[in-house]
């Protein structure tokens, strides 16, 4: 594992957002969702491809709170311009759980 320095970690912008829209994204090679997060007044709403299907419904999804990193340049997945990282604990076969807080939180909220 290669060590960072704390300057290359403070410039990872991670936030929590709420989930309102998950819609099948049946051009990505790999099963995925298209999503549309809030992150509040200060960020917006903002796309991400996620490949989280084997643990997770469309309607399972909607109203959940997630941790995303916001500020990856744009990638273009299958022609969808993805806009940031949804963040989750990768297990076997790909198998991704989300990182999410414990509790309720407003949107937009920076993790550090």
């Amino acid at each position: 594992m290669e060590e960072i320095q704390w300057d290359d970690f403070e410039k990872v912008e991670m936030r929590v957002g709420t989930i309102i829209s998950a819609e099948a994204f049946p051009e990505a090679r790999d099963p995925a969702y298209k999503l549309i997060i809030d992150f509040g007044d200060e960020i917006g709403e903002k796309k991400s491809s996620a490949q989280i299907t084997r643990r997770y419904t469309q309607e399972e999804l909607h109203g959940r709170q997630i941790i995303a990193v916001v500020n990856f340049p744009v990638k273009r997945i299958a022609g969808f311009k993805s806009e940031c990282l949804v963040l989750g604990v990768m297990g076997e076969n790909k198998d991704v759980v989300l990182l999410s807080p414990d509790q309720r939180v407003p949107n937009g909220l920076q993790i550090g």
